[in-house]
């Protein structure tokens, strides 16, 4: 959103840091999935953009775009979010030959259990370490530095494999 992630901050004594803001609520939507290589469990970062909430047909666009970017069968895990459940039964509906979903097996993580998805840390990290105390100028700048800072990520093998621990799951 455009408004900031307020966090600590340093500042010289009796000087309160101020962040001036908008009061706006323009926002992005994110759809991310975390790959992770059979082989070489090498992890992979992939997201997508966009300007209004995330629908059924968003998430299996999403799917199909990943499936086609890695080239190998998908075992997609997906939240309990409205959409990803829409998008599952549609995938499990379209069990055709021709179809690039018949090569994904859905699963579904418990009802609230953010803590198991490591996703939700990619978030974390990128709202309260990377984009902290940030305040874009407009929802373009936003995309910006929230494409750079998920890029960044994207390079880092260790902060990936973290966020795999930190949700307490085995590679």
């Amino acid at each position: 959103m455009l408004q900031p992630t307020v966090r600590r901050t340093w500042a010289p004594k009796g000087r309160t840091p101020v962040l001036k803001s908008w009061d706006r609520h323009d926002r992005l939507s994110v759809t991310a999935a975390i790959t992770v290589s059979p082989a070489r469990h090498r992890l992979g970062l992939y997201w997508r953009l966009q300007r209004s909430n995330v629908r059924a047909p968003d998430t299996m666009r999403f799917i199909r775009e990943l499936r086609r970017a890695t080239g190998k069968r998908l075992l997609v895990i997906l939240d309990r979010l409205n959409a990803h459940r829409s998008a599952a039964r549609l995938l499990r509906a379209d069990t055709t030959d021709a179809s690039p979903f018949s090569a994904c097996r859905i699963e579904r993580l418990p009802a609230y259990a953010p803590e198991l998805d490591p996703v939700e840390h990619v978030w974390g990290h990128t709202k309260h370490d990377d984009l902290a105390n940030y305040i874009p100028e407009d929802i373009n700048a936003l995309a910006v530095d929230l494409d750079t800072s998920l890029a960044h990520t994207s390079t880092d093998q260790a902060l990936l494999r973290g966020f795999f621990r930190h949700a307490k799951l085995k590679l």
